[in-house]
């Protein structure tokens, strides 16, 4: 069977007694799948993550555990000689958001949003990807070259309700949920950096997101990492690059809807833009988790050699670099005194990575500042998958569990603090407030 991702990972995988009932066909993929313990530990409504499709279903269908028992019954064929466009196959993986808590709260650490992501490009490569997932996956396209088009019609779209039917009907583009603007502006950094650069030099890695969509976010990083005594770095393609005035992306759009070429292409691209971070040993500062995290993490599957380990030991999301920097006596930053209560609701890769510890830390620098880590499964939205019209009421249910029910009960002067472009969204979406990224809030405490 031809594998579209890098499943080497496994290769040991099922040596002992330890893993049993490993497909017959698939090789290391089927060993990906076959982790599985039956812990049904996705089966938990308490604290943590997984399984947030079961969480709201309370349906086992709906778990990691009977994803996996579908997968083991395709690649043993019992789902005929084509088991990746079988319905019963797509049912199982329908309502997986990607979330990776089955990585991390999983005795077995099954992956499935890497299984799904390899299911989805199984799938494409039979049946051709849908009119819908290419329009979500290549946002990074229409940013840079139909920029103003794509403003120009998400704003009819979302201005006039008739437009948003219509768009359900032809696209299945949920027509209740607003789609995120594209900005007036995009985020731009000169070639030569910003910066005194007292203490060292950084790059500022700015996705899709931070760029287009959000511009204010990765401004606020910029001026934090200035005032912290650090030259700020543009990240720039290669001078060998075939699109050099196209930003970089790190393919999270594409691997999320199993268009892996597409990933790799923008895994290359990423990967040799960095090469003098890498070279030079200079940190690399993220913004979105969900796109810092993928790189850190899913280029491994992309085959893209050894150099991804090493990129890996210099990526930081911005608040994991403030606190090293601070830990080790580079780092001086003061904030004014404010009396503020904040709810922190963490991304769900920054909760499978551990990277809230470091967000909770940076906000603990702030004087008279108190906050409160929301226990929240995934904020529904997922990526594309909150927009998906069979999918709205289940990410809606999603968010109403915990998140959103957390936030209308809280003080309406409490600030809502969340990193990831999506769980901003649909918060703001779900609860008429407006939350921020922890960028912005340094930013804006600083004592200048």
């Amino acid at each position: 069977m031809k594998t579209y991702l890098d499943w080497s990972a496994y290769d040991t995988y099922g040596i002992g007694d330890a893993y049993s009932g490993i497909p017959a066909t698939g090789g290391n993929y089927a060993k990906a799948v076959a982790v599985c313990m039956h812990s049904r530990d996705c089966r938990s409504t308490g604290k943590g993550v997984m399984c947030p499709s079961y969480r709201v279903t309370l349906d086992p269908a709906h778990t990691t555990e009977a994803r996996v028992a579908a997968f083991k019954a395709a690649l043993n064929g019992e789902f005929g000689d084509d088991p990746f466009t079988d319905p019963r196959l797509a049912q199982a993986m329908d309502l997986c958001v990607s979330c990776k808590g089955c990585k991390k709260e999983c005795p077995s650490a099954v992956d499935m949003t890497l299984i799904k992501t390899e299911f989805l490009a199984q799938r494409h490569a039979r049946k051709g990807a849908p009119l819908r997932t290419k329009l979500f996956a290549n946002v990074p396209l229409w940013t840079f070259y139909r920029r103003k088009a794509l403003r120009a019609a998400i704003a009819v779209r979302n201005r006039f309700a008739w437009v948003a039917k219509a768009a359900e009907k032809l696209l299945g583009i949920a027509a209740a949920k607003p789609l995120p603007q594209v900005s007036p502006h995009r985020f731009h950094l000169p070639d030569e950096g910003v910066g005194a650069g007292t203490n060292g030099s950084v790059y500022l890695f700015t996705d899709t997101f931070s760029t287009h969509f959000e511009p204010h976010v990765a401004q606020a990083a910029l001026d934090i990492l200035v005032k912290g005594g650090y030259r700020v770095l543009p990240v720039r393609p290669a001078a060998n690059d075939a699109e050099p005035n196209r930003g970089l992306c790190c393919g999270r759009t594409y691997l999320t809807h199993g268009m892996v070429e597409e990933a790799r292409r923008e895994g290359k691209r990423t990967l040799a833009a960095l090469k003098p971070a890498v070279d030079n040993k200079i940190p690399v500062i993220g913004l979105e988790p969900s796109c810092l995290l993928s790189l850190r993490d899913e280029l491994y599957c992309l085959g893209l050699g050894a150099e991804v380990g090493e990129l890996g030991k210099q990526l930081f999301l911005l608040e994991e670099f403030l606190v090293r920097e601070q830990t080790q006596g580079r780092l001086a930053l003061t904030f004014r005194h404010q009396e503020r209560k904040s709810l922190l609701h963490g991304h769900c890769h920054q909760k499978a990575f551990g990277a809230t510890k470091s967000l909770r830390k940076v906000l603990g620098w702030l004087p008279g500042f108190s906050f409160e880590l929301i226990e929240a499964t995934c904020c529904g939205m997922a990526g594309s998958f909150g927009l998906e019209a069979e999918h709205y009421q289940v990410s809606q249910a999603m968010a109403e569990l915990s998140l959103l029910p957390a936030i209308r009960q809280s003080d309406p002067d409490t600030v809502i603090v969340a990193n990831g472009f999506s769980c901003r969204h649909q918060i703001a979406n779900g609860s008429g407030r407006k939350p921020v990224h922890v960028a912005v809030l340094l930013r804006d405490a600083l004592d200048v």
